[in-house]
């Protein structure tokens, strides 16, 4: 029967909702189609159904659970390329190896650049963006080659071995001074304390150095509170034709502030830097002298750049430094802990295959580390169960290409989600086997690796090697809270308290 006809059957009450009815319907399957139909025509990824104007924020707010665990869950009914509108920023999530192989290897070019909302480019401003945010082109590519080979070189890592063990030898003693302070009651040590505080010292000697400078504690402070913030995805970032947005919003004045005193912090220590090699006639000092500031004044004077250096270049690239190195060093030592607790006959193990490595030395040796193959099966699976991002650093699409079968218009938004748990994985974590890339891949990979892998593997074999851990009495690893918590890393939610018994002296401070 023709609907006008059915029509007239209808009660007065239901005529007059009727129109009003249909309006939900029809937004939803406007929403449904924009899923798979882009403005072009384009044949876009599948999704959930969206909401009008907040698109598909609804699906990852408000559900308990972290967004990464949500995109998963959602991944699972939706397939291995995902679309969601997250406001007006359309973005597509994938999910698989074969997903992230066609983006990060076979159109890797396409999406080589990162999207700069509307916060970051209010952090950034005119400093290019780093190295982390920085658009594709010439300008990244001198940053990176930059620090690919002067400041994350092998040799200039291994010229930080010094500090390394300097700094590894303080909070042994120190967790070595707490644990025998009052044994008899089993004190407790708070290790993510310990752990955050030698990755904290060991990134700033590695960047400023050991000179000391009035203002350190402040600088300290400052990198703590950057993570925070920025770059964040904030209100202004989903709404970004939106002015009401910029002023509802309470980034815009936290981020000047901050930017402010990192300026003024960072120009204090850049000074002091310069005031500190010019007594030495220009020269350098050697590779083994420098720390990562000095290289960057060292480049900022020399000639043959297509770009130059420039301060601001200097300063953003000394935060992504740190942001890279402490935040997630930090995080993958205080899950690999967390889980050898959890894990006694994996601790016992590894504690077993380092100390007879090390039995005649008395203690760990950096050179050694490459002997110690369950170590390094240990560090990898932390990787795999807890990655310190679980949802990489987003990409954006430069030039129009597809991705299983699917169409990629110019300015889409791109994450891949590397949360991946219940299942053992061999495969090589530096980029090379998509199914694991907990440090990315392709043109975009980190390129700290080698510096976050020797801060990890010496401290966490330098603890298992000198001590015994227990959990405190009346815990068992089953009662621990493995909980994961959102930051700029995924850290652990609860800190990890652990009783601790000296096993092998710890060498004394040399003066």
């Amino acid at each position: 029967m023709p609907l006008p006809a059915m029509a007239v059957y209808l009660p007065l009450h239901m005529l007059i909702l009727l129109p009003l009815l249909a309006i939900p319907v029809l937004l939803l399957l406007r929403s449904r189609s924009s899923a798979s139909r882009g403005n072009g025509g384009e044949r876009l990824p599948p999704g959930p159904w969206a909401l009008p104007m907040i698109g598909h924020l609804h699906h990852l707010i408000g559900r308990g659970e972290l967004p990464h665990r949500r995109l998963r869950t959602l991944a699972r009914r939706h397939g291995p390329l995902m679309l969601l509108r997250l406001g007006e920023v359309q973005t597509v999530v994938a999910s698989s190896a074969k997903a992230a192989s066609e983006i990060l290897k076979t159109n890797d070019v396409a999406f080589a650049t990162r999207p700069m909302g509307r916060l970051a480019q209010l952090w950034y401003q005119d400093s290019g963006g780093g190295v982390a945010y920085a658009p594709y082109g010439d300008g990244w590519r001198q940053l990176r080659k930059i620090c690919t080979m002067e400041l994350f070189s092998n040799s200039r890592v291994a010229s930080f071995r010094p500090i390394r063990h300097a700094e590894v030898g303080r909070r042994l003693r120190a967790v070595a001074a707490e644990a025998g302070a009052n044994q008899q009651q089993q004190q407790q040590v708070k290790l993510t304390r310990r752990i955050a505080d030698y990755v904290l010292d060991i990134t700033v000697r590695a960047i400023i150095g050991s000179r000391e400078f009035a203002e350190r504690d402040a600088y300290i402070q400052m990198l703590k509170e950057v993570p925070e913030i920025v770059p964040g995805m904030g209100l202004p970032d989903f709404f970004p034709s939106s002015s009401l947005a910029m002023r509802v919003s309470r980034m815009p004045a936290l981020l000047a502030r901050t930017r402010g005193n990192m300026h003024r912090l960072m120009d204090v220590i850049i000074k002091e830097h310069l005031e500190f090699r010019a007594p030495a006639t220009g020269a350098s000092g050697g590779e083994e002298e420098e720390d990562l500031v000095d290289v960057l004044l060292r480049l900022q004077k020399e000639a043959g750049f297509q770009h130059p250096v420039t301060t601001e270049n200097i300063k953003f690239v000394m935060l992504d430094m740190f942001n890279a190195g402490s935040e997630t060093s930090s995080t993958a030592l205080t899950w690999a802990m967390a889980e050898l607790m959890r894990n006694p006959r994996v601790r016992h193990k590894l504690q077993e295959e380092i100390r007879q490595e090390f039995a005649d030395d008395g203690e760990v040796m950096e050179e050694k580390l490459g002997n110690l193959r369950y170590l390094h099966m240990v560090i990898k699976e932390t990787l795999r169960l807890h990655p310190p991002a679980p949802l990489m650093v987003p990409r954006q699409c430069r030039t129009p290409c597809q991705v299983l079968g699917y169409d990629m218009p110019v300015g889409l938004t791109v994450m891949r989600s590397s949360c991946r748990s219940g299942e053992q994985c061999d495969k090589d974590f530096k980029g090379v086997d998509f199914e694991f890339i907990p440090f990315g891949a392709g043109r975009r990979v980190c390129p700290g690796i080698s510096m976050a892998l020797a801060n990890v593997e010496l401290v966490l074999t330098a603890m298992l090697f000198h001590f015994d851990f227990e959990l405190p009495m009346g815990m068992s690893p089953e009662d621990m809270d493995m909980t994961e918590k959102l930051g700029i890393s995924m850290e652990r939610k609860a800190k990890l308290f652990v009783v601790v018994v000296p096993r092998v002296l710890v060498p004394p401070a040399v003066e």
